[in-house]
């Protein structure tokens, strides 16, 4: 399912998702038409466009809002011309089958169908332009002061949405030191055990994103 007002955007990226091997059930240019067709098609991931008609503010983000509170499962990938994180850090914290891209990402085939991939997998992935501009800003009181350079270096690529796998390869590294990296992160900003393994590291990224 495919939710933007552009119309050659949306048909762009259609044609590019339909040669990806991805069915595209249904095309939506506002808010209403997008929510009207999830619930017909129910489809398993929804991309949708942040600002839509009628006010081009947070139509297709509060769109994506309800679809995540009716139907979870559904995997909700929002699209964005420019970096406003903020707006997107409720339905981020939702921890699943969740992603922020922006716009630009399209025009990078691979990433973006592997993007793509990722969310329809139950994955969480932040757009790794976004995540590259925070790490270089600077903060007050940084809730992450306590992490160690390579701990914020696995963080970051968490918030890429990079399995443990993935970051190992990156780093160079081995899977079991990637894990041990991992497991220190989620003891020092105090995300307790009893939660789910991926919905921890989910909320990691979160706490690094507030902390930008």
């Amino acid at each position: 399912m495919l939710a933007d007002d552009d119309v050659l955007l949306r048909e762009g990226v259609a044609s590019l998702l339909e040669r990806s091997g991805f069915e595209v059930v249904a095309r939506a240019g506002d808010g209403d038409q997008l929510l009207e067709a999830v619930r017909d098609q129910t489809p398993d991931l929804a991309i949708v466009d942040i600002r839509m008609p009628p006010a081009h503010t947070t139509e297709g983000l509060d769109a994506a809002r309800v679809i995540r509170e009716e139907q979870p499962d559904i995997g909700i990938v929002v699209l964005s011309a420019h970096i406003e994180v903020e707006h997107a850090k409720g339905l981020l914290a939702t921890g699943h089958g969740i992603g922020y891209l922006l716009k630009s990402r399209v025009t990078d085939v691979a990433d973006f169908v592997d993007a793509i991939e990722r969310v329809a997998e139950g994955g969480a992935v932040i757009d790794p332009t976004l995540v590259s501009e925070l790490v270089s800003s600077p903060v007050v009181d940084d809730p992450l002061e306590a992490l160690t350079p390579r701990e914020r270096e696995v963080l970051e690529l968490m918030a890429e949405g990079r399995s443990n796998a993935g970051i190992a390869r990156r780093l160079w590294v081995t899977e079991g030191t990637v894990e041990k990296h991992v497991q220190s992160i989620l003891g020092k900003l105090g995300l307790r055990a009893a939660d789910e393994e991926d919905h921890r590291r989910v909320l990691a990224v979160i706490t690094y994103l507030e902390a930008r």
